[in-house]
């Protein structure tokens, strides 16, 4: 009555009925969701209350299926739904009485408390080392991995890294990423940056040094840098449907790992990127690189190298599933 116009009820719903809600964290073959029971809006955020029965909490979610017209077919009314009651014990501390601080009122030099700070002990995330299991003991390995170019060049396994390094130049010259060219006026190029990375073996066991030359794609401007970046995504019901025919006919499954992926995508836009730390000759300093495929960190790049898989593979006679865009026959 005050606006003039009716409110937007699509948010609510029917209480009671069933929901599907997605996991917050899950494996790649197990279902990406999990039935609950619609149960209340929360008051201090936007979102549903969710009451799942095998776990026996409720917990807040943004989003949900709701499965209503089900739920008003059976004519539920939810009324059944026995909600258990769990109050936390209260720890009682002990009061500690504070002494009022008396400041004189004609007093000028007022001293000044220090700031408290924390006195708990501090420790790295576990995501800068990993767990080795040998023979019932856990070691935890320090993989000790460069940040920067900086740090791999002054690290005791430099030569290690600058092969590695070498490596990943020697394809990118190899499928002709890029070519050196003047700056354009008016073109401020994207950045670049080295990504290193340990490959060990199940007992922790340094195997190979990778260096990978990864674009800022972040700087990149939408309509001037790129336009579309979706690529499609094989589902995970598709693979359950392959492994379980290849089970019950016996069949063998291979599995192939394209080496340097991204680098055989063809951009269509004009991009431009500083050259690489550590790789620039003093003849070509004040140039750029103008990419010609897809390099990692791109914005496009997972998209210009699904085009060029699709075009590739119709060579061989291949056609694709027009309900499912990652399966061929």
């Amino acid at each position: 009555m005050w606006t003039g116009r009716r409110p937007n009820m699509s948010f609510m719903r029917v209480w009671g009925c069933q929901a599907y809600v997605k996991h917050q964290m899950s494996t790649k073959l197990e279902p990406k969701s999990q039935k609950c029971t619609f149960v209340g809006y929360p008051k201090e955020t936007k979102g549903y209350y969710f009451y799942n029965s095998k776990e026996n909490k409720v917990f807040v979610a943004r989003t949900g299926v709701f499965l209503e017209k089900e739920f008003l077919s059976n004519k539920g009314n939810g009324r059944n739904i026995e909600l258990k009651e769990v109050q936390q014990q209260q720890v009682h501390e002990p009061e500690v009485e504070e002494t009022p601080q008396v400041v004189e009122e004609n007093s000028t030099d007022l001293e000044t408390q220090p700031l408290r700070r924390s006195t708990r002990e501090r420790h790295e995330p576990e995501r800068y080392g990993f767990l080795v299991t040998t023979h019932g003991d856990v070691i935890l390995v320090d993989q000790d991995e460069p940040k920067t170019y900086q740090e791999a060049v002054s690290s005791p396994d430099s030569e290690k890294w600058l092969e590695a390094m070498r490596s990943e130049m020697d394809s990118m010259s190899e499928n002709q990423v890029w070519t050196l060219v003047e700056p354009p006026e008016g073109i401020k190029p994207i950045g670049c940056k080295w990504v290193f990375k340990k490959k060990t073996d199940m007992d922790g066991n340094v195997q190979t040094y990778k260096g990978r030359l990864v674009a800022k794609g972040f700087r990149q401007i939408h309509g001037v840098d790129y336009d579309e970046t979706f690529s499609p995504v094989a589902m995970f019901k598709s693979i359950r449907i392959m492994l379980a025919i290849a089970a019950f006919h016996d069949y063998e499954i291979w599995q192939m790992d394209v080496k340097t992926a991204f680098l055989n995508g063809k951009l269509e836009e004009d991009v431009y990127m500083t050259q690489p730390e550590g790789f620039v000759t003093p003849e070509n300093a004040g140039k750029v690189c103008k990419l010609q495929r897809s390099i990692y960190g791109l914005k496009q790049a997972s998209r210009s190298w699904n085009l060029h898989f699709n075009d590739a593979i119709k060579e061989f006679g291949f056609i694709r599933n027009e309900d499912e865009p990652c399966v061929y026959k």
